[in-house]
């Protein structure tokens, strides 16, 4: 059975593309933290290339952004290309099945400022009315 689940963040903002045959393909890398801490305490993470086709590719083109903290589930993949000096490279990618989004980065934005007290909802009714029932 050839089956990976990844929690980890969005190195970059996902990169959306369509084949030759009409096919959407996103990619991105996820930001994994290693179950333990480094040398100096420090945290350490795996960088792990995920790809994502079709409908889901769309969506996670549309939805995501660096940062976000994703649950990928999908397969490993080793693949193998000769390189334009002749060489034989490799790469290893996960080949995402689902993609759950679990939170957004938060940024460090100031509150929007207090509107004035006013008597009127957002569809311009009077709030203090009394209700008829």
């Amino acid at each position: 059975m050839n089956k990976s689940i990844l929690m980890g963040r969005l190195v970059r903002d996902p990169e959306v593309r369509v084949t030759p045959s009409e096919k959407t393909v996103c990619t991105f890398t996820l930001a994994v933290n290693r179950p333990f801490k480094g040398a100096g305490g420090k945290q350490e993470a795996d960088f792990i290339n995920i790809v994502v086709w079709g409908k889901i590719a769309e969506v996670c083109g549309n939805s995501l952004a660096k940062g976000h903290r994703l649950l990928v589930e999908g397969r490993l993949q080793i693949r193998s290309y000769e390189a334009k000096d002749g060489s034989r490279r490799y790469v290893t990618e996960i080949i995402a099945n689902s993609v759950d989004f679990i939170e957004q980065k938060t940024h460090d934005v100031a509150p929007p400022p207090e509107q004035p007290a006013s008597s009127m909802d957002a569809f311009g009714s009077n709030v203090e009315e009394e209700i008829p029932f």
